[in-house]
């Protein structure tokens, strides 16, 4: 049984939403069970039955959950039409107000971000670690979603499950790539327990950069990706572990 994580905001304002789990799925070993991830490797026919389950939770065909292939790129892109997962573009972000088509974002400590405006009908997903939000991936986003229409004070930004500050430590060169851009920015770290490691903090630096940009609606879900195994895929924790590869969550959206 799927067991998604839902948006209160989202799910007022009438928008068919999911940050699904790992619950619910055919895949085993390091993969159970809900894998979406096309790029893991996940036995492809596991991947697509997962993937058909995410879909007709949507209400949509499987051929129109649509995901990206994700670079950690600043790049947003308009869907119009569905696509294969040969054709997929290279990109972080997708904007589009055509109804049936499901935006999926795959994770697995970055932070998967849904976007709407309820009344313009149009919608927006990111894949937002700290190097695409560091690049822009955010405000990519809103510009697509404003060209259709929308405005800022009327979007809400949904963040799903992400790397909290308690389990995000990086190095010292981490650290300076943020404070060359606005002293702001110390803001988002803190002293971790080894000295020269500090903690940063994925969600609330996502969400400032929100604030700053005009979103309306700002709604973070404080779930844990690392800290929850039973829920969730963890990129860091697999690689405390050195496991040979992980599952990805899926975020979708649609109108």
């Amino acid at each position: 049984m799927l067991t998604p994580c839902l948006s209160p905001a989202l799910t007022k304002a009438g928008i068919k939403h999911a940050f699904f789990t790992r619950e619910g799925g055919v895949s085993t070993g390091i993969y159970a069970s809900l894998n979406g991830g096309q790029g893991s490797a996940d036995e492809a026919a596991l991947v697509a039955e997962n993937r058909a389950r995410m879909a007709r939770y949507m209400g949509v065909e499987p051929g129109h959950l649509l995901s990206l292939h994700q670079v950690h790129s600043a790049l947003c892109v308009s869907v119009e039409t569905p696509w294969t997962r040969e054709t997929r573009p290279e990109a972080d972000a997708m904007a589009s107000a055509r109804p049936g088509l499901a935006l999926g974002i795959s994770t697995a400590d970055c932070g998967p971000i849904l976007f709407a405006d309820p009344v313009a009908r149009v919608v927006g997903a990111a894949h937002a670690g700290w190097k695409g939000a560091k690049g822009g991936v955010l405000e990519a986003s809103l510009a697509a979603m404003e060209a259709r229409g929308a405005k800022k004070s009327r979007i809400i930004a949904a963040l799903g499950p992400m790397l909290s500050q308690t389990h995000y430590e990086v190095g010292l060169e981490f650290l300076d790539a943020f404070v060359e851009d606005g002293i702001e920015y110390a803001e988002f770290f803190c002293a971790g327990s080894r000295i020269g490691h500090p903690h940063f903090d994925l969600p609330g630096y996502i969400t400032a950069r929100l604030r700053k940009a005009g979103v309306g609606t700002i709604e973070q879900s404080g779930l844990c990706t690392y800290a929850d195994e039973k829920r969730f895929y963890s990129y860091r924790r697999k690689t405390h572990r050195n496991e040979p590869d992980y599952g990805r969550m899926i975020a979708a959206i649609r109108l």
